[in-house]
């Protein structure tokens, strides 16, 4: 059950980043429900190439170099213990009870806050505290002014429980980045004439100086009178992309490990080839083919119970073809850019895994980034117009985000199954099974989001519920990376590239600077990956959110951690229990 909801609830990654940028880049059509039956076709073949070519990587990433690559899969070791927990027996059924009751209350009283909050927003939702003080100083200028930059308060609780799940480090570093982008790069920006607002009340007298600093409109969107968040867009998605490509390289070791597993399996082949050919094996083919007991982890499925190769390669290879038909037919992309496309998702799946495994983070962002890289290269060297580029760029990369979020997931699902002792064939049914809901769900919800939120595609929209930070950073790459000339403001370049040497740097500090006696202020290193995204999102009350339910969760935590451990706990990618696995 756990894997065909997992494998349900795949794929809408790329709804919220590639595919949207499209549509803000007016490179589709102007309805999304016009083009459903693009994007399921789309999501079919990115889908199903992801649960082929993650099924043979079971045997390699969970059997053969888990323990040489130390791939502990957190997430899902953990939700093999929460299932084997919530399943033992009476205490194991008290204790789902008890939290399933939390989670029916939890749900409840967010539901009606929402809903009574449309009748009384300023009450139940919104705390505007500065938009009261310019209110009640009779219009002072300095409220209105904080104001402005959105420093306020909202009772979201989507991003309050967020907060309680992802802890202090990751609240307090996303709201000092807003306080570093929205209070202090910001406001000096403005000041020094190298952003410009806009005036949303300028027929009132008393809200002349009400400024809006947050449009990504094509007046705000250039060199000569960028909006700051245009200017800040830039440090925001180069700081992420360093940090994380700068915690790919530290697993350095990594590589070097992959690179042995696939040549020993290489010569493990070649010597079964050499062996039913000459009836003996080739000396150096057996003895590099050969791997240390104790780097094998023991199958626990049988043979019976393996899935057979006749399953998924003819699957893998029709959905190579199928990759080459729907892009080049849908949407006019040359059979070599889908081919190179195909190529990403392959090396990225590797990567994501490796990282999925070893940290828990799964570095779609890295990935993402890099296959919109290599693909503006392509499109540049064949001389693309700049929106037949943009769109290549960001379908091409579409598919390899789809891939890499595939086959990091199943994989996962795979380890949960190893854990648990289920066979590998149901659990490959059961992803075939769900793999097929996701393909017709996540583009059905993104229609469904971009009716009832047109704001979505929309970048000259200034209001609006979601901040799409994805969207906006896929988009801006895939300008840069095709346009004529580089869109970024010289003084965002510049800064964009200091700022993200130095995030950078305190990442390999982070990995090598805490040792002996330093060791224990490691958690309280910053998150640089978390303070980009704030760069990113101008909405700055998302960090208040996160802190209000961070900061009470912490205390709950420390003072009764036996409560929280049943109603509020998610359990820290970096505590010592996930390496306890044995126990199960």
């Amino acid at each position: 059950m756990q894997t065909v909801a997992t494998a349900s609830g795949g794929m809408s990654n790329v709804f919220i980043s590639a595919i949207p940028a499209l549509y803000q880049l007016h490179l589709m059509s102007d309805d999304p429900q016009k083009d459903f039956a693009r994007l399921i076709t789309l999501t079919i073949v990115g889908g199903y190439f992801g649960f082929a070519f993650a099924t043979p990587l079971r045997k390699f990433f969970i059997i053969y170099v888990a323990r040489e690559l130390r791939l502990i899969f957190p997430t899902p070791s953990a939700t093999a213990m929460t299932i084997r927990a919530m399943h033992a027996a009476a205490t194991g059924a008290a204790i789902a009870k008890q939290k399933m009751k939390a989670l029916s209350i939890s749900f409840v009283g967010a539901m009606i806050q929402r809903v009574v909050s449309q009748y009384a927003p300023g009450v139940l939702w919104d705390w505007h505290f500065f938009g009261w003080f310019y209110t009640w100083g009779h219009h002072n200028n300095m409220a209105i002014h904080v104001e402005n930059w959105g420093w306020m308060v909202e009772w979201t609780p989507a991003f309050i429980g967020v907060g309680m799940l992802v802890g202090l480090n990751t609240a307090f570093s996303f709201l000092g980045g807003s306080v570093l982008a929205w209070a202090i790069i910001g406001p000096a920006l403005v000041h020094n004439k190298m952003a410009f607002g806009k005036q949303i009340a300028p027929e009132d007298p008393n809200w002349s100086e009400y400024m809006s600093f947050g449009s990504l409109g094509l007046s705000s969107s250039n060199k000569i009178t960028p909006s700051p968040r245009f200017w800040m867009l830039w440090p925001g998605v180069l700081l992420m992309i360093v940090v994380s490509f700068t915690e790919l390289f530290m697993q350095y070791k990594v590589f070097w490990f992959i690179c042995k597993a696939i040549y020993r399996a290489c010569c493990k082949q070649l010597n079964t080839l050499y062996r039913k050919k000459n009836g003996a094996d080739h000396p150096y083919l057996e003895a590099k083919s050969q791997q240390k007991e104790e780097d094998l982890v023991k199958d626990p499925a049988n043979p019976e119970e393996m899935v057979k190769w006749w399953w998924w390669a003819p699957l893998l290879i029709l959905m190579v073809i199928l990759i080459c038909v729907v892009m080049g037919v849908q949407f006019d992309m040359p059979v070599g850019m889908s081919l190179l496309s195909v190529f990403l998702a392959f090396v990225f799946s590797f990567l994501a895994i490796q990282c999925t495994g070893i940290t828990d983070i799964t570095p779609l962002t890295a990935a993402a980034k890099a296959s919109q890289i290599v693909l503006g290269g392509a499109t540049k060297a064949e001389g693309w117009v700049p929106a037949d580029a943009q769109r290549l760029n960001l379908l091409g990369g579409a598919i390899a985000n789809i891939g890499a979020n595939q086959a990091s997931d199943l994989v996962g699902d795979f380890r949960v199954g190893f854990l648990l002792r289920t066979a590998p064939d149901q659990q490959w049914l059961a992803q075939a099974i769900g793999t097929v809901v996701a393909c017709f769900l996540a583009p059905a919800l993104f229609v469904l989001f971009a009716k009832a939120y047109p704001c979505i595609l929309d970048t000259e929209a200034e209001t609006c519920a979601f901040s799409a930070p994805s969207v906006a950073a896929w988009r801006a790459v895939a300008i840069a990376v095709t346009a004529d000339e580089f869109p970024v403001p010289n003084s965002s370049g510049i800064f964009a590239i200091a700022f993200s040497l130095f995030g950078g740097a305190m990442t390999i500090f982070k990995e090598f600077g805490y040792t002996g006696k330093w060791a224990k202020y490691r958690d309280y290193h910053p998150n640089f990956m978390v303070i980009g995204l704030s760069f990113t999102i101008v909405q700055t009350y998302y960090g208040t959110a996160l802190c209000i339910g961070a900061i009470p969760a912490y205390f709950w935590n420390k003072r009764n951690p036996k409560s929280f451990d049943i109603y509020g706990k998610t359990l820290n990618p970096s505590s010592n229990s996930y390496f306890s696995i044995a126990n199960l």
